[in-house]
């Protein structure tokens, strides 16, 4: 298994780098010219959490990006995203907003699915991808 380990002085995962070792995954792994990014959350990089859903989902869309970035990719390179929301419909809005500033045609596939909750309380959304590699390694 190729995983894609997240330097620990990274400025955008900050504190929050010790969830994986915490929790036993891995940020990204690589197979068969694909990459798996775990789901990202929109905790800032002092561990805190933004009240609202644009700024936590533009925090876990620039973690996607950072992910990507460390593989020599950007978010062009994503073909299939899941996202799942606490309170989707009161939040849907927001989100959308702050998924348009980021994410620029061409559009991977994406669902949204609504939960009751996420691993910490106060989040709102979780973003896990799938990328391709152009040249398919």
């Amino acid at each position: 298994m190729n995983t894609v380990e997240v330097p620990e002085d990274s400025e955008i995962f900050g504190k929050t780098l010790s969830a994986f070792e915490s929790f036993g995954y891995s940020a990204a792994v690589r197979s068969h010219g694909h990459l798996f990014i775990a789901g990202t959350i929109g905790r800032r990089p002092d561990s805190t959490i933004p009240e609202g859903i644009e700024e936590q989902t533009e925090i876990a869309i620039r973690k996607l990006r950072e992910i990507l970035r460390l593989e020599g990719l950007d978010l062009s390179a994503l073909v299939d995203v899941t996202s799942y929301h606490v309170d989707i419909h009161q939040h849907l809005s927001g989100f959308t907003k702050a998924k348009s500033r980021l994410i620029q045609p061409p559009y991977p596939t994406w669902s949204l699915i609504g939960v009751s909750g996420l691993a910490s309380p106060g989040l709102l959304v979780e973003i896990r991808a799938t990328a391709a590699y152009p040249d398919g390694s």
